[in-house]
Order: structure tokens, then C-alpha cells, then sequence
């Protein structure tokens, strides 16, 4: 057996490795610019060497203790830096972020996965020198971070979310409870947690397990079964400690509808002191693609107005949100309060962080990719973006392809050609540029005429078909004509 020799290379026992090095000839933009890695228990901040005196080190590491994060900022501005770079990781550089920016630095919030575009390694160089190295050359890309204002509007409304979402797990505990006690109350009601489903929970939580008494607690309303199948359906095998998870998942769902009502009031709070919308200049000119074609009669084609569910807002922000933004969103098929707030939490209500609904699609992750190479199209796949905006126009899609609107015969056409969840990307889309012009020009929304709309698709099918008979030799003729 031959001995496995330790020893490493000469060539690699002391060489260092190879500098990290950018493209020659790259003119330098940010000639006071820093670098900060940031981290869950210390921070690496780098500056210029320039910028510090002869013989002392350009990177140090400072915690993350408040303390420590203002002296990192103080050596930020006893160095003279005008602007720093540093990675969105996780919630960690939120409160530097917020103490950077209130020293009057420019702040430029990273994309891990742009950094990682750049050409180029960082082998031997710490992540805060590599990040001061490209925001010097000017090739990072600072992402979208709203004001302080929609960023209260933001916080409050994804709590509002987890809220809803905490509220749901308890349901779903409740309901396996009855399932386990043979209490197939799912199966005659709508929701367990409607007016029916809750009274006779309370009942049963209070004692009562006669399933004729049970019925007579049924409200009028309820249609969804006979007396007879809610009988049979109340007839459970019921045992203590099945019946103390019951009380315990709906006194958790109780006390997250009260959560949800305090949140809605907070939320109404900020949306009062966000500053109202500024009124739309005469001499601006709105593009022709930002008008609808023509007005239609389509408020009769509204699928009618459901009752507000557990969930729903226990705050009217209609008048509020049409202040801020200047313009009814909530006209939008598809659209309702609740979305359209969540919406303007995320996106806020300034569009000039776009420089165009292109651009603001591709933020979205709702375009189409370019993947190009060779002359050939690889691939139009979308990108993957994690976007709760996004998400939320995706649902507002599902609901307006319901619809008898243009937005909902859009959204069927698409489906039948490119499929279900292609035509949710392509109808989210659509949104997205009806949301961009309303907001950037303070139009009205003016909904489409369905016959004027068909007439238009039928035109462009006709003419894709005239060109492919072309193509193979062939000509379109009118049955009329033939006859």
C-alpha cells in the first residue's frame, strides 16, 4: 500500500490565492463609497483606503448591539463616505439601514442574487470589501425600498396576515377535533366558523350532545343541507379531552379576531397620516396605451357583491385608500379593499421607482424572460421572484377570469391557449400595467367595451391566420363569398 503523502504542493503551501480583480478601464463613480456584510452578530464595514489614515486598516468589524451600531456609522461619517452598499440579509440590516440613512448617507440595499451576476470572484476579500469594490465602479443596483410611511402601512398589514393566517391553523385544529369526535359538521355547513357552525359549537362546548336540540340552533339561511343530514351529521362519539381541544382551538380563534380588529384600526392610523395624493397636472399627456379603448356598461356585468367573511376588514378604508392613491383601485375587476390595501403596503403609490410599466412587470416577476442566445429563443419561462405583490395580483386574476369582463374573456382566451396558471401570469400582468398607469397619471379606471374587446381579438386572430396561410401558400376566403 503506498503512504498517502500530506504534504501539500509547494506551489500551494504559501502561494496566496489570486486577488479578486474587475475588468480593466472601469471608471470609478462612487469614489467615497462602503462596504457593509452584515450579519445576526457582527457587521465587516470597509472603506476606501484613502478614506482612513496612513498604516490603519480599511475594514473593521463592529457589533450589533445599538451601541455598536453607532459607532460604526460615526466612523462612517468621520471617513467621509457619501453612500454604502450592503446585502439584504434577512431583517438583520433593517435597523442600520434606518440609522445609516438617518446620518444623511445614501443607503444602496443589495440583491444577494445581482451581487452574484457580476463577473468576477471573491476568493481572498471579505464580502464588505467585494460589495465596496463594485459600488465603487457603480455596478451594483440598489433594490426597491418604499418611504417611512408605506413601510409602517407594511409591517402592519403583513401582521394583519400572519393574524389571518394563525386564525385558519385554529380552525383547522377545530375542525379535526370534530372529526375525531365522528361530528361531521364540515359536510352540512359552509364554515364551521359561520353563524350555524359557531352555535353549535358553543352548544356542544356548553354540554349539549342531543343532535335534534342541535338542529334547532340552524339558521334560516343555511341551505347547504336538509335537517335530516344534520342530524345524522351531529351524531358523535364525544370524549373529554377532544372537547377541551375544541374550546381551546375556538377560544384561539376568537381571541384572533380580536387581534384582527385591533390590527384594522392601527392600520387605519396609518393610512390617516400618509399624505394624500397629488392632483393630476393638466399639461400631462397620458399615453394612448393608458386609457382603455372605450367605457362600457361592464358594472352590470359584476358578479354580485359576497358578505363579509371572518377575515374581512372591520374598518371601511375606502375613502382613505382612495385619498392616498388618487384614484379608485378598488374599480379594478378583480380588486376588492383588503387586496388593494395589501397592494399599496407593498408597492406604495409613487411609480416613479419604475421607469416604465415594463419595468415594473419585470419587478413583479410577471413578464417574460429573454432568454436568447444565438438568435434563438431558449426560453420565455418568468423568472422566479418571491413577491407578495405579485401574489396578490395572481389572485386578483383567478377572481376577475370569473368574470363576464374583458378581464375575465382575457383571461379565458389565454387559457385556452397557453393554460391555467400561463393565463394567471399573463391576467396579473395586465393588471399590473392597468395599476402602473392609474397610479403614475391618475386616470379613472375606464373598464373596456366586452364587444369592442372581442371585435379587436378576433381582428388580430384573423390576421395571425392570413399570415400563416400566406406562409404555406394558402389564402383565407370568406364562407359568404364562396356561397
Amino acid at each position: 500500500m503506498k503512504k498517502r503523502n500530506s504534504r501539500r504542493p509547494a506551489s500551494a503551501k504559501g502561494a496566496r490565492r489570486k486577488q479578486a480583480q474587475l475588468p480593466q478601464g472601469l471608471e470609478l463613480i462612487h469614489l467615497h463609497a462602503a462596504g457593509i456584510d452584515v450579519g445576526s452578530a457582527e457587521n465587516y464595514v470597509c472603506v476606501p483606503q484613502h478614506s482612513v489614515p496612513p498604516g490603519e486598516k480599511n475594514v473593521r468589524r463592529f457589533g450589533v448591539f445599538s451601541e455598536q451600531q453607532d459607532e460604526s456609522v460615526e466612523w462612517l461619517k468621520a471617513c467621509g463616505i457619501t453612500t454604502v452598499a450592503m446585502e439584504a440579509t434577512g431583517v438583520y440590516w433593517m435597523s442600520l439601514y434606518d440609522k445609516i440613512e438617518a446620518a444623511g448617507i445614501e443607503v444602496v440595499l443589495v440583491d444577494p442574487h445581482s451581487v452574484k451576476q457580476v463577473p468576477g470572484r471573491k476568493s481572498d476579500v471579505l464580502d464588505c470589501q467585494w460589495l465596496q469594490q463594485l459600488h465603487t465602479y457603480g455596478l451594483l443596483r440598489g433594490a426597491f425600498r418604499p418611504d417611512a410611511a408605506v413601510r409602517d402601512l407594511r409591517g402592519l398589514c403583513r401582521q394583519r396576515g400572519d393574524i389571518v393566517m394563525n386564525g385558519a391553523a385554529y380552525l383547522q385544529q377545530a375542525q379535526k377535533a370534530l372529526v375525531q369526535m365522528n361530528v361531521q359538521l364540515a359536510l352540512v355547513v359552509s364554515d364551521i366558523n359561520g353563524e350555524t357552525g359557531l352555535r353549535i359549537i358553543e352548544a356542544i362546548l356548553k354540554g349539549e350532545r342531543e343532535p335534534k336540540v342541535l338542529v334547532m340552533l340552524r339558521d334560516p339561511r343555511c341551505k347547504k343541507s336538509s335537517l335530516a343530514e344534520m342530524e345524522a351529521a351531529l351524531q358523535g362519539h364525544y370524549t373529554p379531552e377532544l372537547l377541551f381541544v375544541l374550546g381551546q382551538t375556538i377560544d384561539g380563534w376568537k381571541f384572533c379576531q380580536g387581534q384582527l380588529e385591533v390590527c384594522d384600526q392601527q392600520i387605519a392610523k396609518a393610512l390617516a397620516v400618509m399624505p394624500t395624493a397629488k392632483a393630476r397636472s393638466p399639461e400631462v399627456k397620458v399615453p394612448p396605451k393608458a386609457v382603455p379603448v372605450d367605457q362600457a356598461a361592464a358594472e352590470k356585468a359584476k358578479r354580485p357583491k359576497r358578505p363579509r367573511g371572518n377575515n374581512q376588514a372591520t374598518v371601511d378604508f375606502s375613502e382613505a385608500l382612495r385619498r392616498v392613491c388618487g384614484v379608485d383601485l378598488m374599480r379594478i375587476c378583480g380588486l376588492n379593499v383588503l387586496s388593494v390595501l395589501m397592494l399599496i403596503a407593498e408597492i406604495g403609490t409613487d411609480m416613479s421607482h419604475w421607469r416604465s410599466e415594463k419595468a415594473f412587470a419585470s419587478w413583479l416577476g410577471l413578464c417574460p424572460g429573454t432568454k436568447i442566445s444565438g438568435g434563438k429563443v431558449l426560453s420565455r419561462r418568468t423568472r422566479h421572484v418571491v413577491n407578495r405583490a405579485a401574489t396578490i395580483l395572481r389572485l386578483a386574476a383567478m377572481a376577475a377570469g370569473r368574470t363576464e369582463t374583458w378581464i375575465g374573456r382575457f383571461y379565458r382566451r389565454k387559457q385556452a391557449h397557453l393554460g391555467p396558471s400561463k393565463a394567471i401570469t399573463a391576467t396579473a400582468h395586465k393588471l399590473a400595467n392597468v395599476i402602473y398607469h392609474m397610479l403614475k397619471y391618475q386616470e379613472d379606471y375606464l373598464p373596456v367595451d366586452v364587444v369592442a374587446h372581442d371585435l379587436l381579438a378576433r381582428e388580430r386572430r384573423l390576421r395571425r391566420l392570413q399570415s400563416e396561410a400566406e406562409r404555406l401558400g394558402y389564402q383565407l376566403v370568406e364562407c359568404q363569398q364562396v356561397a
